[in-house]
């Protein structure tokens, strides 16, 4: 069995936040206090060590006592660039990524991906959705890899293609499905803040 002290959890607040009219989304106010806190109370219980991936505002982020980590591909290359970085300081088995804007992530998110992962044997697992309708989202995001694909990684980044699916199409990957569709909506507009304001517990 996978433990918490196994994985490394990695929040992403690297993003340009170009619906936000260019706001460091990390540091947006939800209920008063910062989106990450929201992340980070609801991840470090989960996991054994953290990481915060960031390109601006690095001394506010670095105030939360965990190592923050920049970019080293440039112009804001997307998750991937994080997903990169993540893993290259990870010292664990396991690394565990989650965006910084969706403040209700699933208290459960790395036991039941750790769980999925070892019954596979997959190289990476990620979060799907199911709608009302029935109808199953990828939240690509959202998941659990072996922190021995940081090769992998680059050598896909250097082809020049930053698609989250298309890497995960590379290796040996597979899902799990979440009902509550709210605990991984995330903030790209005022108004979806102030809808997740009034869904949080």
């Amino acid at each position: 069995m996978i433990a918490a002290k196994q994985i490394t959890g990695l929040i992403l607040a690297g993003g340009r936040a170009q619906r936000m009219g260019g706001i460091d989304k990390g540091l947006i106010l939800f209920l008063e206090k910062p989106l990450i806190e929201s992340a980070i109370a609801r991840l470090k219980e989960q996991v054994g060590a953290m990481l915060i991936n960031a390109n601006r505002n690095i001394t506010k982020y670095a105030s939360y006592s965990y190592p923050v980590l920049m970019d080293e591909t440039p112009d804001f290359s997307g998750p991937l660039a994080g997903f990169a970085i993540g893993l290259k300081h990870c010292q664990t088995p396991y690394l565990l990524v989650c965006p910084c804007d969706s403040p209700l992530l699933p208290l459960d998110l790395a036991s039941r991906m750790a769980a999925e992962l070892e019954r596979t044997e997959c190289d990476l697992v990620y979060a799907s959705t199911r709608a009302l309708n029935g109808k199953i989202w990828a939240q690509p995001v959202f998941c659990l890899m072996r922190s021995d694909l940081g090769e992998s990684l680059n050598a896909f980044l250097k082809s020049g293609d930053l698609k989250i699916d298309h890497w995960f199409k590379a290796l040996r990957s597979t899902t799990v499905i979440f009902d509550d569709e709210a605990a991984f909506a995330n903030v790209n507009t005022p108004e979806e803040l102030l809808a997740l304001e009034k869904l949080a517990p």
